[in-house]
């Protein structure tokens, strides 16, 4: 179930708000956590077995953190360090068969088979369905161990208060990811008022305008210039902005979408976007775009893996090794291991320049220029199918080339009217307009009859529209 469908919207939304206030508090988190389970299992039910398996194994653990006196910076007990081994273990586990063993098995038979030794390859049936969300929830559940073994936490008594947090529809499937000090003291208390739920709906209005006028027409011009057998220099750019266009409209309107059901609910989640195609550097893109993934990763990754302490060599070398976790993250491919390294190399050499990086001396406009394009070649590979695709797609981006006679019918799908008023659209607020945390701030009656135009709008396109995927929900 996805938020932008005719179920969700007309359904399962208005049925899980009427119910969830007009149900006493106490039920309230009982409540939630069924309507989670709902919602996560509605595509596969069998898959809400495992989700439940991970939040036992971290309640478990929680408790058994608890059971010894836990300070910040203090001594830990070798019940507590087991616990967190069990923990951090079991979360990496479940992630790595479910998310990495088709990817494991491919990967050692492609390089027996290129060293010619097809006898060992290994010839299994087995192929895995990789869980929705389970990249993030698993984040999730892990991050409450972390924090309580580190004692910025305290350990959950009630294990429906903790399944709430752990499935909570708004956020289950694709973030942002709300560690759980940033909400623990909200599920013990938290306020229900007029201005969080109007703010809440301006959100969510703002965030599917965003993926239904803009994230969708950007996506069907990405999809037919990527997928075409052959393009021309002019077409490869166009297809490559529009893909760019389309992941950060489809994913932050995920984000706001998430934000605005946690505000309808009482809860105020972490900002997830923050003009990322405005930033001057990759560096400081990294501090705009995911920023619930870059701060998990920079949190329980990069300083656990000792930061910038152990001398320049190991901070690049963590900072590579950071950013190859994290596009593995992304999904089970040479992709987005290759997409990964070049942010890590990326972030490796503006750390090792510093003041004396070009960017920093270039014109505001011309360095978001520069960084824009850095991350949108790097999004050849998040985009293409395999690497040699990809390797194919970024020649055509060099010019020259054999282009099919077919390549011209290509230019007349996508250089369609509509599809250029939505590129323009969509260029004009990336650069121009504030950003939904922002304008939903301090809402006048302007910017609520606004946003209830774009929400009506938005609706009616979304009864045309059949191609509606969120890029976001494979990982």
């Amino acid at each position: 179930m996805v938020f932008s469908s005719h179920l969700f919207l007309f359904y399962f939304l208005p049925a899980a708000l009427l119910l969830y206030y007009g149900l006493p508090k106490w039920t309230r988190h009982f409540f939630l956590t069924v309507m989670s389970y709902i919602f996560y299992g509605w595509a596969n039910p069998s898959f809400v077995f495992l989700m439940l398996l991970s939040t036992l194994i971290d309640y478990c653990c929680g408790l058994l953190l608890g059971r010894d006196p836990i300070e910040p910076g203090g001594p830990r007990t070798r019940r507590q360090l087991a616990a967190l081994l069990v923990s951090v273990t079991s979360n990496l586990s479940l992630l790595a068969f479910f998310k990495y063993f088709n990817f494991g098995v491919d990967s050692y038979n492609q390089l027996i088979a290129a060293m010619g030794w097809e006898s060992a390859q290994w010839d299994t049936l087995l192929r895995i369905t990789l869980p929705l969300g389970i990249s993030f929830y698993t984040f999730q559940s892990m991050s409450y161990a972390i924090d309580v073994y580190r004692g910025e936490a305290k350990p959950v008594r009630n294990f429906i208060t903790f399944a709430c947090y752990v499935s909570m529809y708004p956020q289950l499937v694709a973030g942002p990811i709300v560690r759980f000090r940033e909400v623990a003291l909200q599920l013990e208390t938290r306020t229900h008022t007029l201005e969080k739920f109007g703010r809440g709906t301006a959100f969510f209005a703002l965030g599917l305008a965003k993926k239904v006028i803009l994230a969708n027409p950007c996506g069907n011009i990405a999809d037919q210039v990527f997928d075409a057998g052959s393009r021309s220099a002019l077409d490869a750019w166009y297809g490559l902005a529009a893909y760019s266009f389309q992941i950060y409209f489809d994913f932050s309107a995920y984000s706001d979408m998430a934000i605005a059901l946690g505000l309808m609910l009482g809860f105020v989640f972490p900002k997830n976007f923050d003009s990322p195609y405005r930033a001057r550097s990759i560096t400081e893109f990294w501090r705009r775009w995911h920023i619930s993934l870059s701060t998990f990763l920079r949190d329980y990754l990069y300083i656990a893996l000792g930061g910038n302490r152990r001398g320049t060599a190991r901070t690049y070398a963590n900072l590579m090794l950071v950013m190859l976790i994290g596009g593995l993250w992304h999904g089970a491919s040479w992709n987005f291991v290759v997409w990964g390294g070049i942010h890590g190399g990326m972030l490796a050499a503006e750390r090792a320049l510093g003041n004396r990086s070009p960017l920093r001396r270039l014109p505001a406009g011309v360095g978001m220029a520069i960084t824009f394009a850095i991350a949108s070649l790097a999004w050849v590979f998040f985009r293409a199918a395999t690497l040699p695709e990809a390797l194919v797609y970024l020649a055509n981006l060099s010019g020259p080339g054999t282009v099919q006679p077919g390549a011209a019918l290509l230019s007349g799908i996508v250089y369609q009217p509509y599809y250029l008023i939505s590129m323009a659209l969509a260029a004009g607020i990336t650069w121009s307009a504030p950003q939904t945390w922002d304008f939903t701030r301090h809402l006048t009656w302007p910017k609520t009859l606004w946003c209830a135009v774009l929400l009506l709008v938005s609706v009616a396109l979304l009864m045309t529209q059949s191609y509606n995927p969120f890029i976001y929900f494979i990982f």
